[in-house]
């Protein structure tokens, strides 16, 4: 089961570290807009149409990722003070009534959104040159197709932590600030602890 977790951890990763590469894109296309717009005075007809293309395609395929991450939003005030099996009933329960419902919903409306997009090859009407958009709009569904996928694996973790008593570990790449914090502050607890442990023998 872990391995099934860790291939679709590994898929997920891949398709996001491949469209991180829109950002640069995106920057360069905005730096170069701004230098011909104010030093040439002369505007590029496409700059804007790039900038929303590379912004949605990065929001779009970059989801799973960040939840293989565990790097969606959550209101974890209560949900860091439990246990961790009862951490994974609640997850469990919560991708069940919720998530899957919606991301099926989001998968059906996004392909049917998607392929009518593609069947008129629909272009931006945003500027003269026509860039053409039905490739963002696929990537609608495509992109909830991987964040259910990923979510499958979230479910087989919580299977897992409900068995053995804790999280199967995360491939890790990135992490939130207030992660390292949180694990600094345990080591230096744990450090003083065995400090005073150690002079009272």
């Amino acid at each position: 089961m872990n391995r099934l977790i860790y291939s679709i951890d590994q898929l997920s990763k891949t398709v996001g570290h491949a469209f991180a590469w829109c950002i640069v894109i995106l920057t360069l296309g905005t730096c170069y807009e701004v230098f011909v717009r104010y030093a040439l005075n002369d505007p590029t007809s496409w700059a804007f149409d790039l900038s929303y293309l590379m912004y949605g395609a990065v929001f779009y395929m970059a989801g799973a990722y960040t939840l293989s991450r565990g790097g969606h939003v959550r209101a974890d005030m209560f949900y860091r003070k439990w246990s961790e099996r009862t951490q994974a009933k609640v997850e469990l329960t919560l991708y069940i009534l919720f998530f899957f419902p919606g991301i099926l919903a989001l998968v059906i409306a996004g392909s049917e959104y998607g392929i009518e997009s593609m069947r008129i090859r629909e272009v931006s009407v945003n500027s003269p040159a026509g860039m053409p958009i039905w490739p963002l709009k696929m990537m609608i569904c495509v992109g909830a197709a991987l964040i259910a996928v990923q979510g499958f694996a979230e479910v087989l973790r919580c299977i897992v932590c409900l068995r053995e008593g804790t999280w199967p570990a995360r491939l890790h790449d990135v992490e939130e600030l207030e992660t390292q914090m949180l694990r600094a502050h345990a080591e230096k607890a744990a450090a003083e602890q065995g400090a005073k442990a150690g002079a009272a023998q």
